[in-house]
């Protein structure tokens, strides 16, 4: 199964029932690839939607995560420090070295720099290029 990095601020996107995305989640739920997430990651999705949904919603949505079987949790042990400019967004860079991710999906800008990062190799894709990929691609039709 196809290891995967998804960045809070996709996470929000793709949830979202009218959401142009909403295929990545349902894929989720279909365990189509596997979501890779470490503790950091999943505070961050629980306080973010706290903020952007509800209490009740992010709780939902993170139990509903760790209950998953096609969920791997990732204790990375090497900080890469790969984005300078906003050191919070390492902790998806990290994960998705430890787990081997065949993508991190990320809109945010500060990913960018990855491109260019001889090593690690990360395969940094957004929304609609993930949308583009087999994993996807396979749930739609």
């Amino acid at each position: 199964m196809n290891p995967v990095v998804i960045d809070t601020n996709c996470l929000l996107q793709i949830i979202a029932r009218r959401s142009p995305y909403r295929p990545i989640w349902d894929a989720f739920l279909d365990e189509k690839y596997q979501l890779c997430v470490s503790n950091d990651i999943l505070e961050e999705y629980q306080e973010i939607l706290e903020q952007q949904i509800s209490p009740t919603v992010a709780e939902n949505i993170v139990l509903l995560i760790l209950n998953k079987k096609n969920v791997k949790l990732i204790d990375p042990f090497f900080r890469m420090d790969l984005i300078t400019d906003d050191i919070d967004d390492n902790k998806f860079t990290d994960c998705a070295f430890a787990a081997g991710a065949d993508y991190l999906v990320s809109e945010d800008n500060h990913f960018k720099k990855l491109h260019k990062t001889p090593f690690p190799q990360l395969n940094l894709v957004t929304l609609d290029e993930f949308m583009k990929t087999r994993l996807i691609q396979d749930s739609v039709d």
